[in-house]
């Protein structure tokens, strides 16, 4: 099978389909957040790093008024002809997620799958987060996504799964190169296998990553002093289960309260 070394981000299509599959139990999951911690009365929706639009777009079907950065242009262009094709308006716009001003203030926002960790210095991250308060309401709420590094429990260092959509298959491997706790900086290998009728390939990249323990990542949201959180979830989206983190923590949900 042929194999071109490209980042995944230039092809949103494919992005699309393989970190799809999730997109119905997280708007659950953030309209239960919104019921939770808002009264259910959240109605401007913001979506740091929002690739290819997916979620904004479900609940924009759902009458909430949403918006959207990312910095892969290809992503964004996705985006909007993906609203465009539902006779929605265009709701997302090329940004850095460490230097930008949302179009209007928003209630809740939500960062799910772990784009917060490519910021990967110190001063990035904490720029996204004061951008994100900077942009937010009074009381608004801030969901981040992510994955820590347990420091007392085995990580997951490598996990395949596949995805279709018509003809077309994808089977995606993801797996670690290289942990360096002292740079902070996790690299992973990944690559997508793709079948359609006519043709096979696989996309090949890596994505480098910051790293964060359950203790780096709390004193990193009290230094820079915007936000207090207030609960935490799993990857299994449960508004009923709330978890307690600790050292054995990895894929975590922080519900983030604007001061």
């Amino acid at each position: 099978m042929q194999t071109v070394t490209e980042s995944i981000y230039d092809h949103p299509r494919y992005y699309d389909l393989v970190f799809g599959s999730d997109c119905a139990a997280e708007v659950k999951f953030i309209n239960a957040i919104n019921d939770r911690f808002l009264d259910g009365n959240a109605k401007q929706l913001f979506e740091p790093a929002c690739g290819t639009g997916r979620l904004i777009q479900w609940l924009a079907k759902r009458d909430f008024s949403v918006e959207g950065i990312d910095l892969n242009d290809k992503a964004i262009d996705f985006a909007n002809k993906r609203f465009a094709k539902h006779d929605l308006p265009q709701a997302a716009w090329v940004a850095d997620m460490a230097d930008f001003v949302p179009k209007k203030k928003y209630d809740l926002a939500f960062n799910t799958i772990n784009s917060f960790r490519h910021l990967l210095k110190p001063k990035t991250a904490t720029a996204h987060l004061s951008c994100m308060a900077a942009g937010a309401k009074k009381n608004a709420v801030y969901l981040i996504g992510l994955h820590l590094n347990p420091t007392e429990a085995e990580m997951v260092d490598e996990e395949s799964w596949s995805a279709r959509r018509g003809h077309l298959s994808i089977v995606s491997h993801m797996w670690t190169n290289n942990r360096d706790s002292k740079k902070r900086l996790d690299r992973f290998g990944v690559r997508f296998d793709i079948y359609t009728p006519t043709k096979q390939f696989s996309i090949s990249d890596e994505l480098v990553m910051r790293s964060y323990t359950d203790q780096q990542f709390i004193r990193m949201i009290e230094m820079e002093g915007s936000w207090d959180i207030e609960a935490t979830f799993d990857f299994t989206y449960r508004i009923d289960h709330p978890i307690e983190i600790d050292a054995t923590s990895e894929d975590v949900v922080f519900v983030l309260r604007k001061k």
